[in-house]
C-alpha cells in the first residue's frame, strides 16, 4: 500500500490528504502552523506541526519511508521550493508540487519535482471548457485533444435508443456510461434508451464534442430537427 506525505494543509493540501485517506491509503499531513493541524486531526492517519523546510525534521518524521510527497504549499514560494528540495534530498520516489504561477512552476521543475501542477489554472480551464458545452456538468481531458464529458441527456434524445440516436455515426462520439438515479450502466448496448434525468458520459475529440453540443443547442432553438 502506497504511503503519502502531504506538506501544506490549506484547502488544496487538506482536500488531497482527506481524499487519499478515504481511499484507505496511509497519509501523513505536515504544516508549520497549528490551526490547520488541529483542523485535520482525526481526519487522516497522522498530522504533525513541523517546519516542512527543515530536512532534519522531516527525516526524524520518517518521511524517507513514504512513496509520494505532495507539496501543497501555496503563496509562500520560498517554503514551497525549500520543502521540495528537502523531500528530494530524502529520496522520495515521486514528488508532486503545486505551483501558483509559471515562474514558480519553472523553479519547481528545475529543482527536480517529478510533476508540477497548477490547480487554480487547471480548474479554470476545466470550468471554461465545461461551460462551452450546453447540458454539460463536467469536462475532463483524457489525453490531448480528447475529453470525457459528463452531461445531462438533452431533451431531444429522450426515448431514443443509443442505436437510433446515431451519436457515433453522426458525430464520432461514444457514450461510455449512463447514470440513471444511483445506477450506472457501463458500456451500454445499442438498445439502451435515453430517459429524462439520465446523466451520460461521452468520449470524443473536442471537435466532435463541439459539433454534437452545437447541434443539440440548435435543436433546442428549433434551428435543427431530430430525425424520428
Amino acid at each position: 500500500m502506497r504511503q503519502f506525505a502531504v506538506f501544506g494543509l490549506g484547502i488544496f493540501g487538506s482536500s488531497i490528504a482527506i481524499a487519499l485517506y478515504e481511499q484507505d491509503f496511509t497519509v501523513l499531513g505536515v504544516d508549520i502552523d497549528e490551526e490547520p493541524v488541529k483542523e485535520l486531526a482525526g481526519k487522516i492517519t497522522e498530522v504533525v506541526q513541523a517546519d516542512t523546510t527543515d530536512e532534519k525534521v522531516l527525516e526524524a518524521l520518517g518521511i524517507k519511508n513514504f512513496d509520494v510527497a505532495i507539496i501543497g504549499i501555496g503563496n509562500d514560494i520560498q517554503s514551497s521550493v525549500l520543502t521540495t528540495l528537502a523531500v528530494k534530498e530524502l529520496g522520495i520516489p515521486l514528488v508532486i508540487a503545486r505551483a501558483i504561477n509559471e515562474m514558480h512552476g519553472k523553479i519547481l521543475n528545475k529543482i527536480g519535482a517529478d510533476r508540477v501542477i497548477f490547480p487554480e489554472q487547471d480548474t479554470a480551464i476545466r470550468v471554461a471548457k465545461t461551460l462551452a458545452f450546453p447540458y454539460a456538468i463536467r469536462s475532463e481531458e483524457l489525453f490531448p485533444g480528447h475529453n470525457i464529458i459528463e452531461s445531462q441527456v438533452p431533451p431531444s434524445l429522450y426515448g431514443f435508443t443509443l442505436a437510433k440516436s446515431q451519436l457515433r455515426t453522426r458525430y464520432g462520439i461514444t457514450v461510455i456510461a449512463i447514470k440513471r438515479g444511483e445506477h450506472y450502466i457501463v458500456s451500454p448496448n445499442a438498445t439502451e434508451s435515453f430517459s429524462k434525468g439520465d446523466i451520460i458520459y461521452i468520449l470524443g475529440s473536442e471537435q466532435q464534442l463541439k459539433k454534437f453540443f452545437k447541434e443539440i443547442a440548435e435543436v433546442k432553438t428549433g434551428k435543427v430537427k431530430v430525425e424520428e
